[in-house]
């Protein structure tokens, strides 16, 4: 029989009546170092360390009917290796239980005096995480970090960069251990801080758009062109962004559709070159909790170098140089999903034309809008400059 035992933080105090019934029994104990080092089990006892289901999995196949005890960190349901070892038990016919730990999230939840029922588990331990779009999402975020790019001072850091310093976090660094440390402080702070390998972060949600519907009226103007709203929301629609989407926006304006994309993708890159643009585009981010864009200072396509692979592509301004930014888009991603506005004639062809050539599926469609206007007693439609959107799609057979 093998037992694979969530064995909590890692002490004994921290392991159920039944997975410390099961290690007094064992003749053969197996894990992390670190971890079995951690715990009092019986002088009969042999202890191997190993790091993979596979070391593992060796090592049982050889020990004919002993009681084999494999532990793990935390609970066995819970982001554990036990998951990884079940499977290859079974493929084998050997019989095993599983007897689950307390959770660090568990631990920290406690020590916090907060319930957890609500928060989203996200484990940036050797992961690519975004901290930005994970506070975005509406509930607080409960991460699992590393010493390395998934480290609280660096999730902290991309949240203090996205504007979002103020919002208040709590690490809880060995947690149960005798130099258990929660801290409560800005994300601002914990970002040049230092914190021992075996930490979580809390960070609550971040705030949302102070509007249901993002109008006109919602975004400063100054003197730059703006993709009006009828625009705007048919635009995304044809778009399909979604949750998961890297959107970029090429000739940003006073960032309506940047805006608009990131209330509803994983991130964007907004490209802008005018000054006064980029002024704006930064005071209506914040504003209106545009917290997953990125503005870039430049000239696209030049700008577009570098840029994470995009899903979704709206250009809305292009210098006179439609054609090379549509073959950059593609190069970056022959799938992106891409939408063109223009109001000229010539725009329209040549956006046409450089889809076509590229191989997209070409649709055009052309938005007439009509908006009252007060004449004396009287209310009249007054009509706004016809827009053309071409949108550009990998074919369904493609």
């Amino acid at each position: 029989m093998v037992t694979l035992i969530g064995a909590g933080c890692g002490t004994d105090a921290t392991l159920t009546k039944e997975a410390q019934s099961a290690l007094a029994q064992a003749d053969i104990v197996i894990g992390a170092r670190r971890l079995v080092e951690g715990l009092t089990l019986p002088s009969k006892a042999r202890c191997v360390p190993a790091n993979t289901a596979i070391e593992a999995l060796d090592y049982i196949t050889g020990t004919g009917k002993a009681q084999i005890c494999v532990v793990y960190s935390g609970d066995s349901g819970f982001y554990s290796g036990a998951q990884t070892l079940l499977p290859l038990l079974e493929q084998k016919k050997i019989s095993a239980r599983v007897l689950p730990g307390i959770s660090s999230i568990q631990a920290f939840a406690a020590a916090l005096g907060q319930p957890w029922q609500s928060w989203r588990l996200v484990s940036a331990h050797g992961k690519n995480v975004d901290p930005v779009a994970e506070v975005c999402r509406g509930n607080a975020v409960c991460f699992l970090t590393d010493s390395k790019a998934g480290s609280p001072a660096r999730l902290c850091a991309a949240l203090n960069k996205a504007g979002l310093g103020d919002l208040p976090v709590a690490v809880g660094e060995n947690l149960t251990l005798p130099n258990q440390r929660i801290i409560t402080q800005p994300a601002k702070k914990i970002a040049v801080q230092r914190f021992a390998v075996l930490s979580l972060l809390l960070c609550p949600p971040a705030p949302v758009c102070p509007v249901p519907v993002l109008t006109d009226g919602c975004f400063l103007r100054g003197n730059v062109p703006m993709t009006k709203q009828e625009v705007r929301w048919v635009a995304l629609a044809k778009l399909g962004i979604t949750e998961n989407d890297c959107c970029w926006d090429i000739g940003g304006g006073t960032g309506s559709v940047a805006i608009a994309m990131a209330h509803q993708a994983k991130a964007v890159w907004s490209v802008e070159h005018k000054p006064e643009a980029l002024a704006l585009m930064e005071e209506n981010r914040t504003r209106l909790c545009a917290w997953k864009l990125h503005i870039v200072h430049g000239t696209a396509p030049e700008a577009l170098d570098g840029l994470p692979k995009p899903d979704a592509v709206f250009v809305g301004g292009s210098g006179g140089h439609l054609a090379e930014i549509l073959t950059a888009v593609h190069a970056a991603n022959p799938a992106a999903r891409v939408c063109v506005s223009a109001i000229a004639l010539e725009t329209l062809h040549a956006a046409q034309k450089t889809l076509n050539e590229l191989g997209y599926e070409v649709e055009v469609c052309q938005l007439s809008v009509s908006r009252d206007k007060t004449v004396g007693e009287l209310h009249l439609m007054q009509a706004q400059n016809p827009v053309f959107l071409i949108t550009g799609a990998v074919p369904c057979d493609g």
